[in-house]
């Protein structure tokens, strides 16, 4: 994995490459950014880089033995431990390393759903176990064996328990040239004695512009469905990814269709209408509703007099523009709340129709009967 294959994320890219340079490299540093940032990319990288045998000013040079070995994750001084879902008590990351290479050459922005479906996990919970940090112990007692550093990349450390204490010691007081590089979503859930021992490195998601020319580029996405799938992402490609694989649905005629029927109250159509939404299957489903709440937003801006943060196309611009006519930010806050609730249950497998049709009566009561929610009571606006 090299620097220039990552979406975005260039002042990240530049400061890591820096840091090489001016030999000022951390031995314990934790990305942190959200799914589908290409924290983890990035962290592959950077490892890469650090070991090259010929490093460019901007990047690994990609070619020497060093980099050849990276590029299939079968470095002899590169390690990988992540959450597993353990079938006995004495696995260990190394027992699912093929099934790992695989996931992650598949999709270097992989999220935990994806790396659970390449496992047969089943029912299980997905953690790092005491057996998985008494292997990361044994691994980094030893010397580097080709490169200068040898290097633990740690996949969300979210997932070691207490039993993560154990790491403290190595951590703290590593052998000469051992590098510890956490990859995390979320710094609340991780251990503080690990987060104080280690150096911050915030990655943000990257941005629409990126997300689009990737899709563009990478995977051959036609304009319009590049900038659509972008818009719903929301920057995490790992989303994005998952969208090129979907059905191109028109998500934004079916949304003002949606719209349209809930102000006029036509109660007959939107029965039909509901029926439609139903058959699209459950990942459609929640980019459909992804897009309304994202759309939503966009209009709230509009209406807020922020015209220059919206980032909708020409078209949808347009039609957004058409739509705050007929409704206030209450109104879009309301709507928008019943697409993140409907959002929740799809993911949790709720009847589709039933659920629909909920959602279409409340967009009734919003936009027809100009009611707002008010606890459980919808009370006139």
């Amino acid at each position: 994995m090299q620097f220039k294959q990552i979406v975005g994320q260039h002042a990240v890219k530049q400061r890591l490459i820096t840091s090489v340079q001016e030999n000022r490299v951390s031995h314990a540093q934790l990305f942190l950014g959200p799914e589908g940032s290409g924290s983890l990319p990035l962290a592959v990288a950077y490892a890469q880089y650090l070991s090259c045998e010929n490093k460019q000013p901007d990047d690994s040079c990609g070619v020497c033995s060093s980099c050849r070995k990276y590029q299939k994750l079968m470095h002899p001084d590169l390690h990988f431990s992540y959450p597993f879902f353990a079938k006995h008590k004495d696995d260990t990351a190394i027992t699912f390393i093929e099934q790992w290479r695989e996931a992650f050459l598949a999709n270097p922005y992989l999220n935990l759903d994806n790396w659970r479906d390449n496992l047969e996990a089943e029912n299980k919970q997905a953690n790092i176990n005491i057996a998985e940090c008494h292997q990361i112990i044994k691994k980094l007692s030893l010397k580097p064996f080709e490169s200068q550093y040898k290097i633990l990349i740690l996949w969300l450390p979210e997932y070691l328990d207490k039993e993560g204490n154990s790491l403290l010691k190595i951590i703290e007081e590593p052998q000469p040239n051992t590098l510890f590089l956490l990859v995390a979503q979320n710094q609340d859930q991780i251990l503080n004695t690990i987060l104080s021992r280690t150096q911050l490195i915030k990655i943000t998601a990257p941005g629409y512009d990126d997300v689009k020319d990737y899709l563009l580029t990478e995977h051959g996405q036609p304009e319009s469905i590049a900038a659509e799938i972008a818009y719903l992402s929301n920057g995490n490609i790992s989303e994005a990814i998952a969208m090129t694989r979907q059905d191109s649905s028109n998500y934004h005629t079916l949304f003002v269709q949606w719209l349209r029927l809930g102000v006029t109250n036509k109660v007959i159509e939107l029965v039909s209408f509901v029926e439609q939404l139903s058959r699209m299957g459950r990942e459609n489903q929640k980019n459909f509703l992804r897009y309304g709440v994202n759309f939503m937003r966009e209009c709230c801006l509009l209406m807020a007099g922020a015209g220059e943060l919206v980032h909708l196309p020409a078209s949808e611009l347009e039609t957004a523009q058409k739509m705050i006519k007929v409704m206030n930010l209450d109104f879009a806050q309301a709507i928008s709340d019943e697409l993140e609730k409907a959002h929740y249950h799809v993911e949790r497998n709720a009847n589709p129709k039933i659920l629909f049709l909920d959602v279409s009566l409340q967009i009734v009561k919003i936009l027809f009967f100009k009611t707002t929610p008010n606890g459980a009571q919808y009370m006139p606006n």
